[in-house]
């Protein structure tokens, strides 16, 4: 199963996953129920500084958003067209922040250390009839999927670049196509391995 994680011996690193996690989904409710610029802009800055403390660079930091780039631009011309720039640049702002929010815990935790942590934290809604192993293991996969699209755009432009047909939409469309049912591959792989499949 594709990892993105990248080691390292900060702080982060060291963190316990459970209290990673429990860090991210508090900053991202944080994040959808605050409604002022300044502090999403605030909250989106504070989250950058947390990449070099993780041993992570900021260019690191903007792979993470560089394949959304585009959606941003027309997520902020429609929302400016429709409801002013403040607002444009507060809905872009708030998901920059949640992506590199997200995009940090999985950079510094290991996907089978996640996995098993969410494992553990879902067995209480066993008797509810929840599969805590199916579960975990579709919110990992949830929250390494911008990391991973990233990633293979990332590698895709690269050498397409140096063979100059990087503004061929073909020439990038079809690697990327052929990676993502390469990743799909790993993923059921992964939920074989597992026994997950019911």
């Amino acid at each position: 199963m594709l990892d993105l994680y990248s080691p390292g011996t900060s702080l982060l690193h060291r963190l316990p996953p459970a209290a990673k996690m429990l860090a991210m989904l508090i900053g991202a409710t944080l994040l959808f129920l605050n409604e002022s610029l300044p502090i999403t802009v605030a909250a989106t800055l504070g989250i950058l500084a947390l990449y070099p403390i993780a041993q992570l660079t900021l260019k690191q930091a903007f792979a993470q958003i560089r394949p959304l780039l585009i959606i941003f631009v027309l997520f902020f011309a429609v929302q400016w067209y429709f409801s002013g720039l403040e607002l444009a640049a507060y809905v872009v702002l708030r998901l920059t922040a949640l992506i590199l929010l997200a995009s940090l815990v999985t950079l510094t935790t290991r996907s089978s250390d996640m996995i098993d942590t969410m494992t553990r934290g879902l067995r209480h809604l066993k008797p509810l009839g929840v599969n805590p192993e199916k579960v975990s293991l579709a919110i990992s996969l949830a929250l390494r999927f911008i990391p991973v699209l990233a990633q293979i755009t990332r590698e895709v432009r690269e050498a397409q670049k140096t063979r100059g047909l990087e503004r061929s939409v073909i020439a990038v469309a079809m690697p990327m196509a052929i990676r993502a049912i390469k990743m799909a591959d790993d993923i059921s792989d992964a939920i074989d391995s597992r026994g997950y499949r019911s």
